[in-house]
């Protein structure tokens, strides 16, 4: 399968740059994937949507302040990206940089000294002089993706972010998230429908395009995830909603692996064998990315084709900040 399957054509205005006012404000695209059939809601009407039946399993990641800029020795300027903490001092980061550090050299955030102590794939092992979180804390910038074009405002830090975020560790948001608000969430319990929330930390690999032709030879950056024992029984005979792909990939990552903790680099594309999520709420996703060949996966390619280019005709919000679509498999 070529990736170039998985190409199309978007007008650069439908990329939303700022989220809209309310969170829930956004629009809904329902898909039927047995059907084909298309709905235009608005996702206020998602918790009608819902009944004793469902369980929605929501991903409480919390985005960190992962993005820094910094300086070498020389003065020469750097970015460091966080990609994960190690521990309280070592993290892997992505180094941007005009050459790239050499193992043993310092880099600095501030004043503050950071040792590259190794290079790490794509990565590099660092260790800072004082904690990370304070640092993240005092220096960092919300990581924004590559496709929104401002820099991080005040806005950004509370609406990059769900109302639901609760354990750090993120390096973007699990965006489909982002459109619930507490009385959404309210009116899904009411429904009688179950809430039950996961981790999974969303990592650099995300904003990583995929650099290869044939779809089967791309690997994922691994990311880590946690399910309690608790929720695992609570979903089990239910009818099984996602809210976001990073929910959907754990789900079905503890199945495979029969792991409720750990790693994971599951690559989902067409003809992926789905055990346990059935319906997916998510948002709409770039061309020739990892996420639209999962809904592709999800939905099966046609209907994905036919729904974007319907999304595009109705001038539905695309990405982080974009419009929700629910796809019942």
């Amino acid at each position: 399968m070529q990736v170039s399957e998985f190409d199309y054509h978007l007008p650069p205005e439908l990329i939303a740059q700022h989220p809209v006012p309310q969170r829930s404000a956004s629009r809904l695209l329902r898909l039927d994937a047995g059907t084909g059939a298309l709905a235009d809601l608005a996702f206020a009407d998602f918790p009608e949507l819902l009944g004793p039946e469902d369980a929605v399993v929501l991903n409480d990641t919390r985005v960190v302040k992962a993005r820094l800029a910094g300086r070498k020795a020389s003065g020469g300027r750097i970015e460091l990206f966080v990609e994960r903490a190690l521990g309280t001092h070592e993290a892997l980061a992505l180094i941007r940089a005009s050459h790239p550090p050499a193992p043993g050299s310092e880099v600095f955030i501030e004043n503050i000294p950071v040792k590259v102590e190794a290079r790490d794939g794509e990565l590099y092992r660092v260790r800072f002089a004082e904690s990370i979180e304070a640092v993240l804390e005092r220096f960092g910038a919300v990581p924004l993706p590559p496709y929104i074009r401002h820099a991080p405002e005040p806005q950004d830090a509370e609406r990059y972010q769900t109302v639901y975020a609760a354990v750090p560790g993120a390096v973007a948001a699990p965006t489909a998230g982002l459109h619930f608000d507490e009385e959404v969430l309210q009116r899904v319990k009411t429904r009688g429908a179950s809430v039950v929330k996961i981790t999974l930390h969303v990592g650099f690999g995300t904003f990583q395009p995929v650099r290869v032709e044939e779809v089967e030879a791309h690997r994922m950056h691994s990311e880590r995830y946690s399910i309690a024992q608790e929720t695992w029984n609570a979903i089990r005979g239910k009818r099984v909603l996602a809210v976001g792909t990073t929910a959907l990939r754990a789900l079905e990552a503890a199945h495979l692996s029969g792991e409720l903790e750990g790693e994971t680099d599951l690559f989902i594309h067409p003809g992926f064998p789905f055990k346990v999520v059935k319906r997916l709420l998510t948002n709409f996703h770039l061309p020739r990315s990892t996420l639209l060949m999962l809904v592709s996966a999800f939905a099966g390619m046609g209907n994905i084709r036919k729904a974007y280019a319907h999304a595009i005709e109705k001038r539905y919000r695309f990405f982080s900040y974009g419009d929700a679509m629910l796809i019942e498999a």
